[in-house]
């Protein structure tokens, strides 16, 4: 249970892909990775510096994530650093699984002040290079798509966002990337990434639909690789590390974004490294 005077920050997706026995983690290096030499900030990709940045700014943290096990780790560094958390199961792909964790968000810790939504996922990038072509891309890699860049932030948003109205406050945070600024051909080795434009047009949708009721909404472009162990050890990542996005200090633009004033508040960031050129 959080105290009463708490205030409680859900991130969708806390745990990563890229984290040391992730499944892109597993899928690029074969097997599971040391991380003991990585800061427990990095540890679990921009949801987990999200989560750590929150609760060490006194919020009490929930953590959903498909398989509770997925986000112990976490779960206890957060404690370990004296902030308050727990775990809520919870998968995008099923409605059902998306209103059970929101009841017991509400009935455990109350609704949301702040929703950060980091949902990701890696179907499309075991495709060979001869499938290239959205011809052989078959319809479950696309439907996983749409569920957790489309259907998932929708579903979500209905959750939470009618309370934050009632209230008169509260944020709803979008973790996007640079495929959500224009539709691009999807390349070998890489994720369905095209429907994430439907999630950068929500946000915008609902900015207009919201804002006016004192909820902010923002979309955000996080452009580049992202430092966790998984992806620091890919060959692009050792070849320019200057590169790769700190996911502590992406966290921070997060907490901006929350704590941000009524009177000049941003509703898309777009984060890029100093060594390599935006996207647009």
């Amino acid at each position: 249970m959080s105290g009463a005077r708490k205030q409680v920050a859900v991130v969708v997706g806390a745990t990563s892909k890229w984290q040391s026995d992730g499944r892109n983690t597993k899928l690029a290096h074969g097997k599971v990775l040391d991380d003991s030499d990585i800061p427990v900030g990095m540890r679990w990709g921009v949801g987990g510096a999200i989560a750590q940045k929150f609760a060490r700014e006194g919020f009490f943290v929930v953590l959903t994530t498909r398989s509770a096990a997925n986000a112990s780790a976490l779960e206890k560094a957060i404690i370990e650093q004296g902030g308050e958390g727990m775990i809520v199961e919870l998968d995008l792909v099923s409605r059902e699984s998306i209103s059970r964790a929101f009841a017991t968000i509400r009935k455990h810790v109350g609704d949301p002040d702040v929703l950060v939504y980091n949902a990701g996922y890696l179907e499309g990038r075991d495709l060979p290079p001869e499938k290239e072509l959205l011809e052989h891309v078959p319809i479950e890699i696309f439907e996983t798509a749409q569920h957790i860049a489309s259907r998932g932030p929708f579903l979500v948003a209905q959750e939470v966002l009618p309370a934050m109205r009632q209230r008169g406050a509260g944020s709803f945070l979008i973790s996007n990337n640079q495929f959500s600024l224009r539709g691009r051909k999807r390349l070998t080795g890489q994720s369905l990434y095209y429907p994430r434009v439907m999630m950068r047009t929500l946000a915008q949708v609902l900015t207009e639909e919201y804002s006016e009721h004192g909820v902010h909404v923002a979309n955000v472009v996080i452009d580049g690789l992202i430092d966790s162990p998984g992806t620091r050890a890919l060959p692009r990542a050792r070849q320019n590390p200057d590169a790769v996005m700190n996911p502590v200090k992406i966290a921070e633009a997060f907490y901006y974004l929350h704590t941000q004033d009524k009177s000049c508040w941003t509703h898309e960031l777009q984060l890029t490294p100093f060594a390599t050129k935006p996207s647009f």
